[in-house]
């Protein structure tokens, strides 16, 4: 018995640093014009949805708000609804992003550039930016035009 709880935590420890997993949060926020809020990162090419990594400790929701907070200026009113889980294999092999659509927000101001934010910006549906990433194409059309969701992002 003790042995076996000795092995059992001994895998769990081997798992956790062998096979550690990345997860981040993005977040899907459109106006009451159809815009859809959009970040342009200093370190990275593309236009994004807004979000990041989820720290330890931190739940998804806590992990949302954080980013929105610190990329948009933004605060969600009402808990975001849940779209998906996505694996990222273009980040990493084991990377996993999960997708919410924030319906009730305020914004008290666009946020200035900053070391980490290049622009964020809202944009309509018919005037995405040049640059927008493939990911983020897909998750519009999945969430505002109804297509069907892919597992990958």
């Amino acid at each position: 018995m003790v042995a076996s709880k000795l092995i059992q935590r001994l895998m769990h420890f081997y798992w956790r640093f062998s096979r550690p997993m990345t997860l981040g949060v993005r977040a899907l926020v459109v106006d009451g014009e159809q815009r859809i809020l959009l970040v342009r990162h200093t370190y990275v090419a593309g236009w994004y949805l807004p979000g990041g990594g989820v720290e330890t400790g931190e739940t998804l929701e806590q992990a949302l708000a954080k980013e929105l907070r610190e990329e948009a200026n933004l605060f969600f009113e009402k808990t975001p609804a849940l779209i998906g889980i996505y694996r990222n294999i273009k980040a990493s092999r084991r990377d996993h992003v999960v997708l919410y659509h924030v319906k009730e927000w305020r914004q008290p101001e666009m946020p200035k550039p900053n070391s980490e934010i290049a622009e964020c910006a809202w944009f309509a549906l018919d005037d995405l930016p040049e640059g927008i990433t493939a990911g983020t194409l897909r998750r519009i059309g999945e969430v505002l035009n109804g297509k069907l969701l892919d597992a990958y992002w």
